[in-house]
């Protein structure tokens, strides 16, 4: 049963975590491609050390993905969830659409959705996540987030809808080091707060490594590494 239970959460959690589009961490950003732009990311969750009380115990996952913007500031994406280690695959394809809708002076608010596809050792099959938030500029090169989110049946929890509140802040530091963190409330597979830190040694290439932490159990070992290289192809 806790065996059954860590994959449950996992598995949601990454599928969430692998947004195929610009994010911040998991919650998207106020960021959306130009016309003809391509992004690609690779992104790997793990964490090294088991406990026998623990909700998350030792484990790895994998996740590429790729956006690409279309024009009149709309991207989509596209990613490849549920490659975890150990346990069996639990692969999930996920296209994604944002758009701005939108953006004057220092203000912005973007709307998307996701749609999940499980395609192997399926326990449902569709689900989706929809949102809108709204991100502001500050002068000190600060962004702040925030917004709402609904996922359906199984996507955040077994057999239930969740809905909830979503943030994030972003903070340039120079034109190579920046820092942030996202929030998704609630308690279940989804939520988790990812403070994050950001090197780009290329104008086109970013890496990241966070650290997420979950609303519930954290404390019951519900909390890991993350880390990602993003690249604009173009």
């Amino acid at each position: 049963m806790k065996n059954t239970l860590f994959l449950l959460i996992l598995t949601a959690f990454l599928a969430v975590s692998a947004f195929a589009q610009q994010t911040i961490v998991n919650v998207p950003s106020a960021d959306v491609l130009d016309k003809g732009k391509v992004y690609v990311e690779f992104d790997a969750s793990y964490k090294f050390n088991s406990n026998t009380t623990n909700t998350v115990n030792k484990f790895s996952s994998f996740v590429p993905r790729v956006v690409v913007g279309i024009g009149s500031k709309i991207e989509v994406g596209m990613n490849l969830v549920g490659n975890i280690q150990p346990g069996a695959d639990s692969t999930t394809v996920v296209p994604t659409i944002k758009a701005k809708v939108y953006d004057k002076e220092s203000w912005a608010i973007v709307t998307g959705a996701n749609v999940y596809i499980p395609v192997r050792n399926r326990a449902y099959n569709i689900g989706s996540y929809t949102y809108l938030q709204a991100s502001k500029t500050l002068k000190s090169n600060t962004r702040l987030t925030f917004g709402a989110y609904h996922a359906s049946k199984n996507v955040f929890a077994s057999q239930a809808q969740r809905a909830g509140g979503q943030f994030g802040i972003e903070q340039t530091i120079n034109s190579k080091f920046s820092v942030g963190a996202d929030w998704i409330t609630g308690k279940h597979a989804g939520g988790y707060v990812t403070p994050v830190f950001t090197y780009k040694p290329h104008p086109k290439v970013a890496i990241y490594q966070g650290y997420s932490i979950g609303n519930a159990d954290a404390n019951r070992g519900n909390h890991f590494f993350y880390t990602a290289i993003g690249i604009n192809l173009n």
